[in-house]
């Protein structure tokens, strides 16, 4: 553990240069608490999602980080905002109508459309746990509404009354002069109707009393305390990290101009802000930002239609500062590029160990990949086989493989399951296969000509070598431009695998007759 500390301590993987900023903050002494606080926050008007799941994931890694250069126990908190009022009316609800009347309650005084909870907050707040659980994160959950009616929040609403004034003239500064005429950090709950009132503060007194207009036009005063009042969304950040002693938030780009006031805020009220990291938004193919409610871009789910949590996991893990287009046409690449880090992973030393994505994913619990094939190779036998399920394709691997087997190589099993779906809803409908020049035809009769002796089995590097002397030899320059046309003629497919190793798992004499079949199209 001390060589693998000490490796730690310079490591340039980003979850342990973040872990380092978190451990600076302790340097002379341990937390009052007795933990370091990670957060992250979920707003449970709509289902988790992508996003969700890469908050969380890429947090746990610098946790996972963490724990490695330190003792201090740690503590994931995963926050919901379920005291926010509800906004507008959720487009996949049952009996959506039913609802209107509770537009502007807090979303766990709204009742459950599906029936199963509570609350609809409850619901969101149930799926989101179950989403977490699914994917094995270790966690405790927190929910806005019992912080702020079981009184959790109290201290830090007295004290944001005491410090109104300084509060205010954080926000104030970062809004239009119109909003400024309005605004109140504190959103009272009205009496008469249990609506989070977004109305201007009448006085708001030291000791923790808030006069405002009711929906009736009566005046109320009532106690910041005891659930008869939330904050703002932005001062409700800087309270909690206060209240909290959070020390480690990340959140996407788009809340980075916030920063300075959240922080500003958690100051104020006498915290001290945690460490932040500002991951970049993903994009969708067109280079637009995914969004929620455009709906472009993948969901988790169909990630997990053709691909492993795993390999979702690998994705998150790299370059989360740099925008990242997350596409269908993406997944393929992250499989097969996470099973390459697996297999490199037992061969390196500590620190290789530690910049190894694989390990921010798995923990010192990294499992031996078993992938016999690589993922894309497994998309190009199944558009040359037709194949319409796993057990096609398993044919061609146990030849090439007669030791594997669907029992024993269970991830190469499910990635088989992957693949079939991949080429049948991505890969089938976009094939376009393109009549070879007359240079691409005389190389290929001549490929087809060395196959038909061919005495050198199924060796994939000794058929590799072939196919690029059959390339130099006939004067494609670049050589890539063979490859090319290989991929082009052969497979519909503007790129592929090395191709000896695709000949080696089709068969010599499936490949001859695709060559010649193509050549005659």
């Amino acid at each position: 553990m001390t060589n693998l500390r000490d490796a730690a301590m310079t490591s340039k993987a980003w979850p342990f240069e973040e872990a380092r900023r978190v451990l600076k903050r302790y340097e002379k002494k341990d937390p009052e608490k007795g933990y370091v606080l990670f957060e992250t926050g979920y707003g449970p008007s709509g289902l988790p999602h992508i996003g969700t799941f890469g908050e969380v994931s890429r947090t746990t890694m610098v946790r996972r980080a963490f724990e490695i250069i330190s003792d201090i126990p740690t503590k994931l908190l995963c926050f919901s905002d379920d005291m926010d009022g509800m906004r507008k009316i959720p487009g996949n609800v049952p009996d959506p109508a039913a609802l209107e009347p509770f537009i502007q309650k807090p979303l766990t005084a709204v009742p459950d459309p599906f029936g199963t909870h509570g609350s609809f907050g409850d619901h969101m707040n149930a799926r989101l746990n179950n989403f977490l659980d699914t994917f094995g994160f270790e966690y405790e959950f927190a929910s806005s509404t019992d912080y702020y009616t079981s009184g959790k929040m109290d201290d830090i609403l007295l004290k944001a009354a005491e410090k109104y004034d300084d509060v205010m003239a954080i926000m104030l500064k970062s809004l239009r002069e119109e909003r400024r005429q309005t605004y109140s950090i504190f959103l009272p709950i009205s009496p008469t109707t249990g609506r989070v009132l977004y109305v201007p503060m009448k006085e708001v007194t030291k000791d923790g009393m808030i006069t405002f207009t009711d929906e009736d036009g009566t005046d109320v005063t009532l106690p910041v305390t005891g659930g008869n009042c939330k904050l703002q969304w932005k001062p409700d950040f800087g309270a909690r990290w206060a209240a909290l002693g959070v020390d480690f938030e990340m959140y996407g780009k788009d809340h980075a101009t916030n920063t300075a006031i959240y922080g500003g805020i958690c100051r104020a009220l006498g915290g001290r802000p945690p460490e932040n990291f500002t991951y970049e938004l993903f994009l969708d193919s067109e280079g637009h930002k995914i969004s929620k409610t455009s709906g472009n871009g993948l969901t988790i789910d169909e990630w997990l239609t053709y691909a492993s949590t795993d390999s979702l996991s690998y994705f998150m893990y790299l370059k989360p500062k740099t925008a990242k287009r997350m596409h269908f046409d993406v997944i393929p690449k992250a499989v097969d590029e996470y099973h390459q880090q697996l297999r490199a992973y037992p061969d390196q030393d500590d620190k290789g160990k530690l910049n190894n994505p694989v390990f921010h994913i798995h923990g010192h619990n990294v499992p031996a990949s078993d992938m016999v094939v690589p993922f894309a190779m497994l998309l190009n036998l199944a558009s040359v086989s037709g194949a319409e399920d796993k057990e096609t394709l398993w044919g061609f691997i146990q030849r090439y493989a007669p030791d594997a087997s669907a029992e024993k190589n269970r991830q190469m099993d499910h990635a088989a399951g992957f693949a079939v779906r991949y080429y049948n809803d991505f890969v089938k409908p976009t094939k376009v296969y393109r009549a070879p020049t007359d240079q691409e035809r005389t190389a290929m009769e001549d490929m087809v000509a060395r196959l038909k002796v061919w005495d050198g089995g199924l060796d994939a590097e000794a058929l590799q070598s072939m196919v690029f002397a059959v390339g130099k030899e006939h004067n494609f320059d670049p050589l890539r431009n063979w490859f090319t046309a290989l991929y082009e003629v052969l497979l519909g497919a503007s790129q592929g695998p090395r191709f000896g190793g695709f000949i080696a798992l089709y068969g010599v004499e499936e490949t001859i007759n695709l060559i010649e079949t193509q050549l005659q199209a």
